[in-house]
């Protein structure tokens, strides 16, 4: 089973918006991460129920990840990660088109506005999921407060506060 650290993002029905964003990631594209040049894989686009998902995976980060064959993973501090994520949030800042989007580990199970509204109103009423963006019309419909910001025209979220620790430590 991998571990992805990633940018995972719901573009709905939108295959034209998925597609676009997938050209908006030029390979080979690289983001820092403390004294690191993270290299990216090419976007990745599949379904997932209903949804159409663009999935942005740092080359080396992760565990088990079959797009890195057999390279030696790259060790992260907190710090690191924390940088590399608000580099894919600034890669966010170009697509356009979409429902939901966060990076972190594995950060797929918080995109799908259904399971939202279902599983977690709590959290995203009190804005706890930080680094969750959603676009205008879903935080509308989910009846979502000012504790949200901008992220950029057309979608809100709680900003991304980080990775606490590198969730993992062993290979």
């Amino acid at each position: 089973m991998a571990i992805c650290f990633e940018l995972v993002v719901n573009f709905g029905e939108n295959i034209d918006g998925a597609r676009s964003a997938a050209l908006a990631n030029p390979s080979p594209m690289t983001l820092q991460a403390g004294s690191h040049r993270v290299p990216l894989h090419r976007a990745l686009i599949n379904r997932s129920g209903s949804c159409i998902e663009l999935s942005v995976i740092p080359v080396a980060v992760g565990w088990g990840v079959a797009l890195d064959g057999t390279l030696p993973r790259t060790r992260l501090t907190a710090a690191e990660l924390t940088e590399l994520g608000a580099g894919l949030y600034r890669l966010l800042t170009g697509f356009s088109g979409y429902l939901t989007a966060k990076v972190g580990w594995d950060p797929e199970g918080f995109l799908d506005p259904e399971e939202l509204q279902s599983d977690w109103t709590d959290d995203l009423a009190d804005g706890t999921i930080d680094g969750l963006v959603l676009c205008d019309a879903l935080h509308g419909e989910l009846g979502l407060g000012s504790n949200y910001v901008e992220f950029q025209p057309g979608y809100q979220w709680i900003p991304y506060q980080g990775e606490k620790q590198s969730t993992l430590t062993a290979d």
